[in-house]
């Protein structure tokens, strides 16, 4: 193995808690990623939509946001995106704007493999003071193999 290692450092193991994110979620941020993704669902844009609907009035943030918020937390923690192997999240509730969300989680399982030493993580993005929104698993490349 190479000495080149993951942020996470070499004393890795099942426990190891992930370093939390925590991001205040900005309704313009959503409105823009609305426009990007081409996304004409107006829970994410309107609150006039969303009275009409019944819904609380603040907007709806986008699933691949709230995904990112995740991946950003890990690729960090592991030293960059290009470490992050595998990622299956389940969406559990919604994360509106003006909401502040953590992204956490902790390490199940270390394992050598072809690539290199990979952690296997359990992943969370909760709404501070509220539910969780997202979770799952997410395998990243701890030390690549030379």
């Amino acid at each position: 193995m190479s000495g080149t290692t993951a942020g996470a450092g070499v004393d890795v193991g099942p426990g190891t808690v992930l370093p939390a994110l925590e991001v205040e979620v900005d309704p313009e941020k959503m409105k823009v990623m609305a426009a990007l993704l081409a996304d004409p669902n107006p829970i994410h844009f309107d609150t006039r939509a969303l009275a009409r609907l019944g819904l609380e009035e603040r907007p709806v943030n986008q699933g691949p946001l709230n995904m990112g918020y995740l991946q950003t937390m890990l690729a960090r923690w592991a030293g960059g995106r290009d470490r992050l192997l595998t990622f299956k999240v389940r969406f559990q509730g919604n994360v509106l704007g003006g909401d502040r969300v953590r992204a956490h989680g902790v390490v199940t399982e270390v394992r050598d493999t072809e690539r290199g030493r990979v952690a296997s993580c359990d992943i969370t993005l909760e709404v501070v003071g509220g539910a969780v929104a997202l979770s799952g698993t997410a395998d990243v490349l701890l030390e690549e193999t030379t």
